[in-house]
């Protein structure tokens, strides 16, 4: 039984109390169980029609998370921050989409390849990553 202040018993308090703890157990709980989702490495298409390809990277992002599962989408991230018209800026944000690759627990292929997702591929293999292919998808 829930106490005041003044030592006396206050149930009405007790059970908000109760109901917050219990709230935030279960917040926890779903933290925890999104902090251990599988990632999937999404390779898909980047180059030539940026701004199409782009919204098919989205797309296909929520299609990995309607899936249950968590994105990685490396090239949705380092355009932004390189310029993939500078060839060592590329050639640094496929190195760092590599290392995250490494971290995913699957690689998903979404359309035609391009010679950067071959890359990925082939890296996948190395590493005996799972692989999906997939021809397109609509969310």
């Amino acid at each position: 039984m829930y106490r005041n202040k003044a030592g006396y018993a206050d149930p009405t308090a007790g059970e908000a109390l109760g109901q917050l703890m219990k709230e935030y157990r279960q917040q926890q709980k779903k933290r925890r169980a999104d902090k251990n989702r599988k990632k999937v490495y999404v390779a898909s298409r980047y180059a030539g029609d940026v701004k199409t390809n782009t919204q098919a990277a989205v797309r296909y992002c929520r299609f990995v998370i309607k899936n249950g599962l968590m994105p990685i989408a490396s090239h949705l991230l380092y355009p932004q921050i390189l310029d993939d018209n500078k060839p060592a800026d590329r050639e640094l944000g496929l190195a760092f989409g590599l290392a995250l690759l490494g971290l995913c627990d699957e690689v998903w292929v979404f359309g035609p390849v391009s010679r950067g997702m071959a890359v990925e591929i082939e890296e996948a293999k190395r590493l005996n990553k799972p692989l999906r292919c997939f021809k397109e998808v609509d969310v």
